[in-house]
């Protein structure tokens, strides 16, 4: 199964608050918690067994044996990974040295891309390259971290001669959602899956006829729950990763494999655009570096 707490930060959206303290005891201690009763984890969270229950069946487990089980597995991963690069944990502490910042933020980034593309359903994909290929006019949105996934795909989508276009303001967003129609679509980038911005670009559009692609890290948010596809990446934070980070270096990378499945649906028209918007530029190019 993917990392497991991933797995939690993915279901956030559906926990109630005892359950919430739960999550945050296992994931403040992994290897503590694996060590835990239901009822020992229970009264940690101060809360009750049936809602440890309940927290294991959001998860997907059937009860608290599977997720021990799940939860071991994490713990040994991530031991072996942490011994392959000399640390003690990958969690992020005010006090690790310059050297540790670095090796953990490797391993965190590479796993989450890693298990982001590992879980990429092809089929969906695949569909989603089609409703992006047959577009009329393709508008992008994202808040913060999601607004520079947004003009990154938006600078791919134009430079193959797609017609794409990418906000920063939000009223120029849901202004832009009304005139859309029945063969147009946008896509909406988001996290936590709860930016109301966000929420309300692709609410608009959707009322007004255009298809809506999503990605997000969270599923069952409101934002999936609204959009007609979409893909999740799966990272976890820490308190001093935000999800301006690994969230969107796995979005860049569900991108990338987006773009690619599009360009590839008009591969000989991609190449040539390609090639001339290369030719182009390059002239430009060299008389910058000669100044």
């Amino acid at each position: 199964m993917s990392d497991f707490q991933a797995l939690i930060s993915s279901h956030l959206n559906e926990l109630t608050p005892a359950a919430h303290r739960v999550a945050s005891v296992i994931v403040d201690d992994l290897r503590a918690a694996v060590n835990l009763t239901i009822s020992e984890l229970a009264v940690k969270a101060g809360t009750s067994e049936p809602t440890v229950l309940r927290f294991c069946r959001v998860l997907g487990f059937r009860g608290y044996p599977q997720l021990r089980l799940a939860l071991a597995a994490e713990v040994g991963r991530n031991a072996g990974a942490e011994e392959g690069l000399g640390l003690s944990e990958t969690a992020l502490r005010a006090e690790d040295s310059l050297a540790d910042v670095v090796a953990k933020v490797r391993f965190n980034e590479t796993r989450g891309i890693d298990q982001t593309l590992a879980g990429v359903d092809l089929a969906n994909l695949d569909k989603i390259a089609r409703v992006l290929d047959d577009a009329a006019k393709i508008h992008l949105y994202g808040v913060g971290a999601g607004d520079l996934v947004a003009r990154d795909m938006y600078y791919k989508l134009f430079r193959i001669g797609r017609n794409a276009a990418v906000y920063s303001n939000p009223h120029d967003a849901l202004m832009a959602g009304a005139l859309l129609g029945k063969r147009d679509v946008v896509m909406a980038f988001s996290h936590s899956g709860t930016t109301a911005f966000t929420l309300d670009f692709v609410t608009t559009a959707r009322k007004h006829g255009a298809r809506a692609v999503v990605l997000t890290n969270a599923p069952g948010s409101p934002l999936e729950l609204e959009a007609d596809f979409s893909m999740r990446t799966e990272v976890r934070e820490s308190p001093f990763r935000s999800g301006a980070m690994s969230s969107r270096l796995a979005q860049l990378a569900l991108i990338d494999c987006i773009f690619i499945a599009v360009a590839q649906r008009r591969y000989d028209a991609t190449a040539r655009a390609l090639e001339l918007t290369r030719e182009v530029v390059a002239p430009a190019q060299r008389r910058d570096f000669s100044l």
